[in-house]
């Protein structure tokens, strides 16, 4: 699905929502790295830190769980896709390789059609947000019947996508 045909909203929240330095970064964001190692008391409880570029090196070239191996493959794949690739296109793919649902909803088309049987062209931003808030875990919060956890960072996010004016310069390029 190319970018222009999937509401603007959507790109917009999953930033807000996944990578707010997304547009600064350059594949990797060492600060959010650096930070979740750092709010870890244990080196095994550190939190994600993983960037959209390297959600797309690992969904199109890699495998699912969490390792350190798998980590240390991500950088020089997210790093070189984003050598070669302009953000849009970074955003484009994630969106159409992401799982958008608990079913093996892969891609944002068939992610916005199970949870408001509509396309992503016609998502509003209280359904960009939803969207946007499940993708850590598809399979246990739902967009389509979301839980008041998932509604409340959906608040969140439909909030920080709509204060997100400089995103939408670094995905026309």
């Amino acid at each position: 699905m190319p970018l222009e045909r999937i509401a603007p909203v959507l790109p917009r929240s999953v930033i807000a929502s996944e990578d707010g330095r997304f547009c600064s970064h350059r594949g990797v964001d060492w600060t959010e790295i650096k930070a979740s190692i750092g709010d870890a008391e244990d080196i095994t409880e550190a939190r994600g830190g993983s960037t959209i570029t390297q959600q797309t090196a690992k969904n199109l070239f890699l495998w699912g769980g969490r390792s350190f191996v798998l980590k240390g493959l991500e950088f020089p794949l997210a790093l070189w896709i984003n050598l070669v690739l302009p953000k849009r296109r970074v955003m484009e793919i994630y969106l159409n390789i992401a799982e958008w649902g608990p079913n093996g909803e892969f891609g944002v088309e068939a992610g916005s059609r199970h949870a408001f049987g509509k396309p992503a062209a016609q998502l509003s931003a209280g359904e960009a947000a939803l969207m946007a808030a499940m993708l850590p875990n598809p399979k246990r919060r739902s967009a389509k019947a979301p839980r008041p956890g998932v509604r409340l960072i959906a608040g969140i996010v439909q909030t920080r996508a709509a204060r997100s004016g400089p995103i939408d310069a670094c995905l026309r390029s």
